[in-house]
């Protein structure tokens, strides 16, 4: 008998711990999407990226179904970013200005994940790998590995009782990690009043960048012959950057994970050909006529060569 009463809580665990298993890397993911949309949290955030540190308040809630986040640095230079939607608006409080961008994508400031997973693991090995523990909580890691060299692997920390993302790498494809996102403490809480940053207009320089109404792609005066599967387009544009007031054409393409900028403006006397990388931002520049092109975007260099070689004007 007295075996049996230490056998059964070891029985009971383990079954519990087999139902948990028994969730799929797609499930824990839409689970992490609707957690994401719909609960009150804050926490510290360390961000790494191009081989800096920086370390941010993090703030997210939600309010009559609209979610405002908001990141306060900790450290100089200190500024403030917070979204409303798809408003953002960046404080620079030691040079006093503001900027206030309403921008036609609603995307987190931690992770970029589809809203659909269904076609997603056409393009993506989902799996799981195992359980550590992040900001003392623990979490599920689900593994996001590209079934082509057009994308980056990626590794999502999932809170295991809110469903939260607590830590997220992007990998080079050699395993060497190009970004970083990870949570040091997180709460939750039931209701939060979200705390905004209190900026006297008087005092600060105040700008506002409005984008113009998204189109169909089919009004640009370019096509695109060349993109990865998986990949389709979120907005097209005709913006205005306001310190050259050039017109520049804006189609934004992603599979949900990884997003791919496509820029179209008048070319300058010289023009830009050619690659450049920073971490794992990579740019591909080439000039068509009297026209200039700029794919850009967190991808692999050979896929913003392969889109910019199928740019092509209608």
């Amino acid at each position: 008998m007295r075996f049996i009463k230490v056998f059964l809580p070891c029985i009971i665990c383990q079954s519990a711990s087999a139902d948990k298993d028994q969730v799929t890397a797609r499930q824990w993911l839409d689970n992490m999407n609707r957690a994401m949309k719909t609960l009150n949290f804050q926490g510290t955030v360390i961000f790494m990226k191009n081989g800096q540190l920086d370390t941010m308040k993090y703030q997210h809630s939600v309010e009559n179904g609209v979610e405002q986040e908001r990141l306060a640095s900790l450290n100089s230079p200190m500024r403030e970013v917070t979204r409303k939607s798809s408003e953002v608006t960046c404080v620079f409080k030691e040079t006093s200005q503001k900027v206030v961008n309403h921008h036609p994508l609603d995307s987190s400031f931690i992770v970029n994940v589809p809203q659909n997973t269904e076609n997603l693991e056409k393009y993506y090995q989902l799996g799981l790998s195992g359980q550590e523990s992040i900001a003392m909580l623990p979490t599920q890691i689900v593994s996001v590995q590209p079934s082509d060299e057009l994308r980056y692997p990626r590794k999502i920390w999932v809170d295991t009782q809110h469903f939260l993302p607590l830590k997220v790498e992007v990998y080079n494809f050699d395993g060497t990690i190009l970004e970083q996102v990870v949570f040091t403490d997180l709460t939750t809480e039931a209701s939060m009043e979200p705390r905004t940053g209190h900026v006297d207009e008087n005092n600060f320089h105040v700008k506002h960048i409005h984008a113009t109404q998204a189109e169909p792609f089919d009004n640009a005066t370019f096509l695109l012959k060349n993109w990865p599967a998986g990949f389709e387009p979120v907005f097209f544009i005709r913006n205005s950057i306001q310190q050259s007031q050039k017109a520049v054409d804006h189609l934004l393409i992603s599979d949900g994970f990884s997003t791919v900028s496509v820029y179209l403006e008048a070319k300058e006397s010289q023009g830009l050909s050619g690659l450049h990388t920073l971490g794992s931002v990579n740019s591909f520049s080439k000039v068509i006529g009297d026209t200039q092109f700029t794919v850009l975007g967190e991808v692999p260099a050979k896929t913003v060569e392969l889109i910019a070689d199928g740019i092509a004007l209608r």
